[in-house]
């Protein structure tokens, strides 16, 4: 075989090996923890410990009428719900005012334009809750999901956080409904398989919960990370303490479902994550962070792999057209492979969120060969994101604004 052979064959099976690792990792995280967890004892318990809901908002009028009365409908007992408006250029400041005067579980909180770490931080200051609970304006909570996480929380003295289990609440699109399979297939899977080893390379931004004193201590989000979730998640880590994945906690979201919306979204994940690998980079291959050296080891794979796929189509489209004598049979065989152990992937993960949304299955044809399209995505963006990444001026706050959300 000749170099470009064994890249070949590299390119094509890591995918199906990572599919293979998520699965076997999910279904023993599924044996161990998730079929035997125990319901939360917390709502019916008026010594249930305080909870503070953060809500970061730029422009979010046309969500939050919706989405307050089911956070005002929580089973939890004891929590406050603090609305941080980020310098909104709508109705959003409003709305949260009249909301604050009418329910005295709501405080309103007015900033600049200054990003979403910086509101978290804010709210954070104003927050008497022993746990913190990170959500987005538009997100609409499981009456259960605080009392899931509390539950993980207050049982597991390691855990500096908990994260939950986003699922896409719009679907009126193709895209929307390609992302129902991802977050169950491949997002769900991988939180899964990390949560075995105790450790999350990223908590969802859109769902989390933190104890309050690890955030403090830590120094709350950072404002120059361009994904707040990704950064926070790893200084808890560094700090000493795991992040569990709660699939019980359940928070509906939107999702882009335009190309150009999921690409700009998938971009500035990658952006952010290599941001977080370039930051930890000194620090992390301490004794003591034995624990995060997989985490960081499979990113550094997956961004050589990203790079090899694109060298390898390169070279292979010159010998194809140039030559005239790129063999592609091997590459073929590796496909197949890779495609088999997809759809295994896919059976086992489908199956185990159909404990928590049902009808799932119905996305099984339609979608199954979606983990090509979220393989193809990634390197793309790795490719792009890993330089903006690294010559990004960290000395400015990072302020974005979300791409489209969907035709709800």
């Amino acid at each position: 075989m000749q170099w470009f052979e064994y890249l070949g064959v590299f390119v094509m099976m890591y995918p199906g090996v990572m599919a293979v690792y998520w699965t076997l990792s999910g279904i023993l995280y599924f044996l161990l923890w998730e079929r035997s967890a125990e319901e939360p004892a917390y709502e019916f318990d008026a010594d249930a410990p305080m909870v503070s809901v953060l809500i970061p908002c730029y422009n979010e009028a046309g969500n939050l009428n919706q989405s307050i009365p089911h956070l005002l409908k929580l089973a939890y007992p004891n929590y406050e719900l603090i609305f941080i408006n980020d310098g909104s250029s709508d109705k959003t400041g409003s709305i949260i005012s009249g909301w604050a005067k009418i329910e005295p579980k709501i405080i309103a909180i007015n900033q600049e334009n200054s990003g979403k770490a910086a509101a978290m931080n804010n709210g954070l200051r104003q927050a008497r809750g022993k746990y913190i609970v990170g959500i987005d304006g538009d997100a609409i909570l499981d009456y259960h999901a605080v009392s899931y996480m509390v539950q993980t929380l207050e049982n597991d003295a390691t855990l500096g956080a908990v994260t939950g289990n986003p699922r896409v609440r719009n679907r009126s699109t193709v895209l929307g409904k390609l992302q129902v399979a991802e977050f169950s297939s491949i997002i769900g899977l991988i939180k899964r398989a990390q949560s075995v080893m105790g450790t999350l390379f990223t908590v969802s931004g859109v769902i989390v919960a933190l104890r309050k004193d690890v955030v403090d201590h830590i120094g709350g989000w950072s404002t120059n990370m361009i994904t707040d979730d990704i950064d926070v998640s790893w200084k808890v880590q560094m700090d000493g303490y795991n992040i569990a994945y709660d699939p019980r906690a359940l928070c509906w979201v939107l999702m882009p479902e335009t190309i150009r919306g999921l690409f700009k979204q998938r971009l500035r994940w990658a952006q952010g994550g290599a941001e977080v690998i370039i930051k930890y980079f000194s620090s992390v291959w301490r004794w003591r962070n034995l624990r995060l050296w997989p985490l960081y080891f499979e990113y550094i794979v997956t961004l050589v792999w990203a790079y090899s796929m694109f060298t390898l189509m390169i070279f292979g489209f010159y010998q194809a057209f140039m030559h005239m004598n790129y063999d592609f049979s091997l590459l073929e065989v590796s496909s197949i492979m890779t495609f088999l152990l997809f759809m295994l992937q896919f059976s086992v993960s489908m199956i185990l969120d159909s404990r928590y949304e049902k009808g799932l299955m119905r996305y099984f044809i339609t979608c199954i060969w979606y983990p090509y399209a979220y393989w193809i995505l990634n390197s793309l963006t790795l490719v792009i994101g890993f330089p903006k990444a690294l010559f990004r001026n960290k000395d400015k706050a990072a302020v974005w604004v979300s791409p489209d959300r969907g035709v709800q």
